[in-house]
């Protein structure tokens, strides 16, 4: 369920549950924001008769009820739509704290914050123990890694919000192998985080094509445009998929390059052979597919492509460009 659907039914319920007397369609309309927005009354009777019944479906009893003056109103009684009390074990509880605090920057942060609270207040125990920077914590005498998803990169928030709200943005994007960045038009589909950087998927207006970007690679601020999107999402983005292709991830060639001591760990953690060749270079046997000369290119006087020809031909334009730049 997409979250801007999500939020709407969710205001609806808190609509009809907190009102002591049925709610008309019209009072509906002008009380929930997301009802704004539908410019003629049949869209809307059609909208609020789908969340009708989606919220059904969840179980939610939603009494009809007739006034004198004829008009139907709506009702979402409290008794009739409690939850049982929640009973975690230690177990439970240590799992929603960890899912809790996967979220430590971004707007996230905040929401699961109010949610441990909540949880607290209604006696669930939770033990935080140590500062911030441990990996480990104790919740409630049993041990668990912490896992973190950090967002740092200023584009998240925004592509974020635009990618739930399916919005096009507009932002200056600098390829591995440009000196200069360039404008993109994007239809953001997919945001997924891949070997500690986060990748956007989506379709690129003006390449009419469908294009992954390296979020630590958007310069300058991201920018909604209006409108909406002219290609249709596909009901599944693998983000990591398309990045693993560029990368030349599950390749069955392979190349061989001489990278300088200490450096390009990422290179390194892939090779499937290391020979050390003096004091200053080491020779590696990496995974060669579509991708991996721009990839190469990111480290610099750091590494020589020995083979394939292709790849170190690729590799040398790529250098050539920049250098013209």
């Amino acid at each position: 369920m997409a979250i801007a659907k999500a939020e709407r039914l969710m205001n609806l319920a808190l609509c009809l549950m907190n009102t002591r007397r049925p709610v008309s369609k019209r009072e509906l309309r002008a009380s929930i924001e997301a009802y704004h927005e539908i410019g003629s009354d049949e869209a809307f009777n059609r909208m609020f008769e789908r969340d009708k019944d989606d919220l059904r479906e969840l179980g939610m009893v939603i009494e009809t009820v007739e006034s004198l003056d004829g008009e139907i109103g709506y009702l979402a009684r409290r008794d009739r739509n409690r939850l049982p009390e929640i009973a975690l074990d230690a177990e439970e509880a240590a799992a929603l704290s960890l899912a809790a605090k996967v979220w430590q920057q971004a707007r996230f942060a905040e929401a699961a914050s109010g949610a441990l609270q909540k949880l607290r207040a209604a006696g669930v125990p939770f033990h935080d123990e140590g500062d911030g920077d441990e990996g480990v914590r104790e919740q409630s005498g049993h041990s668990a890694l912490e896992p973190r998803i950090p967002t740092p990169e200023p584009a998240f928030e925004p592509l974020m919000v635009a990618t739930r709200e399916r919005r096009p943005v507009a932002f200056d994007y600098r390829k591995a192998n440009a000196v200069r960045p360039e404008p993109r038009q994007v239809e953001p589909w997919a945001l997924e985080c891949w070997r500690g950087h986060w990748y956007l998927a989506g379709w690129d207006r003006d390449r009419t094509a469908v294009r992954v970007f390296r979020l630590s690679r958007i310069t300058g601020r991201v920018r909604t445009r209006g409108g909406a999107f002219t290609t249709e999402v596909p009901d599944h983005v693998d983000v990591r998929a398309a990045v693993a292709s560029w990368a030349g991830e599950g390749a069955t060639a392979t190349a061989r390059i001489r990278l300088r001591r200490d450096s390009g760990y990422p290179l390194r953690a892939r090779a499937v052979e290391t020979i050390p060749v003096d004091a200053d270079w080491d020779e590696l046997e990496i995974p060669y597919g579509h991708g991996l000369d721009a990839w190469l290119v990111e480290f610099g006087p750091d590494v020589v492509v020995l083979g394939p020809d292709e790849l170190r031909a690729d590799v040398v334009d790529r250098l050539r460009a920049v250098a013209k730049g």
